[in-house]
């Protein structure tokens, strides 16, 4: 069953090869969402502070009759955070509101904050998240968290880490999905042991009208979003499904099969969409918070 299945970090941590999507789940229902995902078998539970339901995450973990050191939490720090004494202060309340003890991994949401990213700024803000990326360290060393990485880090944004940090990030958390497959970024990361995770993974829906998907996906007789998931596996990268539907996150999770080579180099054309990450940082934008020191 490949909710059993692991990757193994470049810290040599073992991370289960699917992980849970919480975003845009509130923290009143991300408590039913994430029982229902442990109990379906899903070992593997995405969060960020930005999300807003990390008490919810970490009440349904504790109330789960699952062991918590068989679950494995990865958190974010906003990208709105960026100093050291912002950093310390959201791994702290992370740790405060998630309630579960260690927390398995920390990331940077973003290389910059969002309104940078929709206004096209040019700053890079690397001793920003170098500072960020400082207060990430101590608390590894701190036994605080256990594995660190970033999101959304384009090739410059990693080379500045892997170059004046101490820890090597362990995964960079990106958008991938049969349409749309950042190679460069997927090449440098596979060269240096970063493992990639891959949000939207079904385009947030965009592919379920795809002719050629869904003519490939009634081929092994599942669905659009199962073929999506079973993709971005056979590409080597860590899928984030999400949904709140019992029935949906049983028929995610049910990928037992293997997508023949000529079909995987079929998906690997189909036309390419534009990127979903603009969409989503004009809806957080609208709901923006503050969150410490820009």
């Amino acid at each position: 069953m490949v909710l059993q299945e692991k990757y193994t970090l470049n810290n040599q941590l073992e991370v289960p090869k699917i992980a849970f999507g919480t975003w845009q789940i509130s923290n009143e229902n991300v408590i039913l969402a994430v029982k229902e995902a442990l109990e379906i078998g899903y070992r593997h539970i995405d969060t960020a502070i930005h999300y807003e339901n990390e008490e919810g995450v970490g009440k349904a973990i504790r109330e789960s009759s699952i062991p918590r050191e068989d679950i494995f939490v990865t958190t974010k720090i906003p990208p709105e955070v960026k100093t050291y004494e912002g950093a310390k202060a959201c791994i702290e309340n992370s740790i405060e509101r998630l309630d579960i003890g260690v927390i398995d991994q920390v990331l940077i949401h973003s290389p910059k904050p969002w309104r940078e990213l929709l206004i096209g700024s040019p700053k890079p803000y690397f001793d920003e998240n170098l500072a960020v990326w400082k207060a990430m360290e101590e608390a590894v060393e701190e036994g605080k968290i256990r594995s660190i990485g970033v999101s959304n880090f384009e090739i410059a944004d990693l080379e500045n880490i892997l170059k004046n940090g101490k820890i090597k990030p362990a995964v960079n958390q990106v958008e991938v999905h049969i349409g749309l497959a950042p190679r460069d970024i997927m090449e440098y990361c596979e060269k240096h042991d970063i493992l990639i995770m891959a949000y939207s993974p079904n385009a947030t829906g965009k592919l379920i009208n795809d002719p050629v998907v869904k003519r490939v996906a009634d081929k092994y007789g599942v669905s659009v979003p199962q073929l999506s998931i079973r993709y971005d596996l056979q590409i080597g990268v860590l899928p984030l499904p999400r949904s709140t539907n019992p029935v949906h996150m049983k028929e995610n999770a049910n990928l037992d099969f293997v997508i023949l080579e000529e079909d995987m180099i079929t998906l690997s054309k189909v036309k390419e969409r534009h990127n979903l990450w603009w969409r989503r940082v004009s809806k957080v934008i609208r709901n923006i918070r503050s969150f410490g020191k820009k």
